[in-house]
């Protein structure tokens, strides 16, 4: 039986298509000139997904943190998905386990230097973390100081996209005040980022000010106040009436209603997916989940529930991942369905993310009519994640960002569909599906490895443990008054110095 894991909610591709712009905290859609005067107007930010952690950045909450601009890493992910300076100004392979990272100087938001040293400690405590970040799942490294600014990062097996890896939000750098006695970490002043996270109101709302000896220039915002808002409509309606600034993940329902220039659209690389449990419920049998995946009509997600702002399910890799398609092969090795009787099962999903009721409410449907009774559950994600993890439903609704744990595109795979995997809601573990992870994850070079990752996608497909339904586009909701909004496709900032008013 699966141990309880907590969410990461997740990871990608070497490259994609190019996008103008950089995904680093210090990038903008358009970053504009000076440096917003002696203090400048403080930001208004609307975010879905209230902290689920107390704003660890071990797990679902370091995407909080690295989107308002408070954390960073080593590295970070650029337009192409390739990895790209932050912390570290370079880096270069020793040998087939070994990296050395040459880093920039910075400052912590407490006062003390970034040093070897004290990258070192961090990395080595995210490492040790329970249960690890899901950028380091499977992963076994050791971290020190080997210069003057110099951090040298060992793995205990070759490690061929470790700068991709380290570029997650799981993995910011966070200075000694971070990490309390009771193994608690603490990223209130002791982050890197051009804000400074000086107050959390629980799950409610937080405070942001600017970080004025970030390494990477002033912020042209005086600062933020963040409300966690998990309710789309009120978003929506929030930045309509002028109380925010900018709201993330507006609900397609209320995309109409905002004015044409107040709306962004955005391709990401996330998608929404049905996951069954393989390893208990009626979902155990192969010839069920067959049933289930061959009684969706999946066509009708992404013209109706999502009013076109969305993509056909194609696979685990949507089409913002452009070398995907000309790569897929045909799922292998599925089970013949069988005729569902009306087994019963549990099917559920959040509201964090609108869309994602109206898609279950559509799976439901669907599957009643192909012969299965279906119980559907709504809640808040925070109020599901342990559940979904323990293995509780039969049937889980997901929305996925396929890029977000590491920038790798074998991430997704291990973390979510195998065995040991950290994510692993759809409980898979099919020998044949770790050997092909496997193959995939100890693959250096670029196209190979992408070819090892689409073999392996053919076998999860094939195991129809997930039915991939929609690839979606993010609406983000920004006043006419904003600018330098940073539209990250892989999700992983929304705030940096550039975004202003």
């Amino acid at each position: 039986m699966r141990s309880p894991l907590r969410p990461r909610l997740l990871a990608p591709l070497l490259l994609l298509p190019l996008i103008a712009g950089c995904f680093a905290s210090g990038g903008g859609e358009a970053s504009g000139s000076g440096d917003g005067g002696s203090g400048g107007a403080r930001l208004r930010v609307a975010l879905a997904f209230p902290p689920a952690e107390n704003l660890s950045p071990y797990g679902a909450d370091a995407t909080l943190l690295s989107r308002l601009g408070v954390t960073e890493g080593l590295t970070a992910l650029d337009a192409n998905g390739a990895a790209a300076p932050a912390l570290a100004e370079s880096w270069r392979r020793e040998n087939d386990r070994t990296w050395t990272f040459s880093l920039r100087e910075a400052t912590f938001q407490d006062g003390s230097d970034v040093t070897p040293a004290a990258v070192a400690d961090s990395l080595t405590r995210a490492g040790a973390a329970e249960p690890a970040p899901a950028a380091l799942a499977g992963v076994t490294l050791t971290a020190e100081a080997a210069g003057d600014r110099v951090v040298r990062v060992t793995t205990a097996e070759p490690d061929p996209v470790l700068p991709l890896r380290l570029s997650s939000p799981s993995l910011a750098v966070l200075s000694a005040k971070a990490y309390g006695k009771d193994g608690r970490v603490d990223p209130v002043g002791t982050a890197t980022g051009p804000f400074e996270l000086t107050k959390v109101n629980g799950a409610a709302s937080a405070s942001l000010d600017r970080f004025d000896d970030y390494w990477g220039g002033r912020a042209q915002a005086a600062g933020v106040d963040a409300r966690f808002i998990a309710d789309g409509t009120a978003r929506a309606n929030a930045l309509r009436t002028g109380e925010l600034d900018i709201a993330e993940a507006v609900p397609v329902a209320q995309a109409a209603t905002l004015d044409k220039d107040t709306r962004r659209d955005t391709a990401t690389t996330r998608t929404t997916s049905l996951l069954l449990n393989a390893s208990s419920g009626p979902f155990k049998d192969a010839g069920l989940r067959a049933a289930a995946r061959a009684a969706l009509d999946t066509s009708v997600f992404a013209k109706d529930v999502y009013e076109g702002h969305a993509d056909p399910g194609a696979g685990i890799y949507g089409p913002a991942v452009s070398w995907a398609e000309g790569k897929r092969k045909a799922p292998v090795g599925r089970a013949e369905a069988k005729r569902p009787g009306g087994a019963s099962i549990t099917l559920a999903t959040y509201d964090n993310r609108p869309e994602l009721p109206e898609v279950a409410q559509v799976v439901k449907d669907q599957l009643e009519k192909a012969g299965f009774t279906v119980k559907l559950t709504v809640r808040e994600y925070s109020r599901l994640e342990s559940d979904a993890l323990d293995g509780k439903f039969d049937a889980f609704v997901l929305a996925r960002n396929t890029l977000l744990d590491t920038g790798d595109p074998v991430g997704i795979l291990a973390a979510d569909y195998t065995c040991d995997g950290g994510y692993a809601i759809a409980q898979l573990c099919d020998k044949d599906v770790d050997k092909a992870v496997a193959e995939a994850e100890k693959t250096a070079d670029t196209e190979k490895r992408r070819d090892a990752a689409m073999a392996a996608e053919a076998r999860i497909l094939g195991s129809d443990a997930v039915v991939p339904l929609v690839h979606q586009r993010i609406i983000t909701g920004v006043a006419a008054s904003v600018q330098g909004v940073v539209l990250d496709p892989y999700e992983r900032t929304l705030v940096g110095t550039g975004t202003r008013r």
